[in-house]
């Protein structure tokens, strides 16, 4: 289902996880359950992975997640205090020791001259690590941008923990 580099990357991700007694948790808004996939697609990923938060709607981000409705009104969903919020709720709201969240405009719509279709916000959490978190502008269509979403999510996740 996911391309081979891909599933290569997150069966490290999980062995890492794994060695290091990690559990992981999603918030995925525009991959809407995708980095949970890929990383189920994974045997034995029931060592480490916990739970996916999928939190498409801006009402979700705020009741699942405790991601503040004024920080979406004043910087948009694809944001970079969205998406740290969106990463630090779930590490409060699992029992997880990494997280990461995805925020983005994956098209063919919705894209503005200040974040156009492609544009991803991802941050990953990590208990007593600085939260990650940056901004992506991804090429191609819709189904490009959530499949380079998800291998930008995996790694940072393996940058996380290394």
């Amino acid at each position: 289902m996911f391309p081979s580099e891909l599933t290569k990357l997150t069966a490290e991700l999980i062995a890492k996880c794994r060695e290091g007694k990690i559990k992981i948790a999603t918030a995925e808004s525009c991959t809407s359950g995708l980095i949970a996939g890929c990383l189920t697609s994974v045997s034995g990923s029931s060592d480490v992975f916990e739970r996916g938060f999928n939190t498409y709607s801006n009402e979700a981000k705020n009741e699942m997640l405790g991601v503040p409705m004024e920080e979406i009104v004043a910087h948009g969903a694809v944001s970079e205090p969205v998406a740290k919020a969106m990463c630090e709720g779930a590490l409060n709201n699992a029992p997880v020791q990494l997280t990461v969240a995805v925020t983005g405009v994956a098209g063919p719509g919705g894209g503005t001259p200040d974040k156009p279709v492609g544009t991803v916000q991802i941050a990953s959490a990590c208990e007593g690590k600085t939260t990650l978190n940056e901004r992506f502008l991804f090429q191609g269509d819709r189904d490009a941008v959530r499949l380079a979403t998800v291998e930008a999510a995996i790694k940072m996740m393996l940058h996380h923990i290394k």
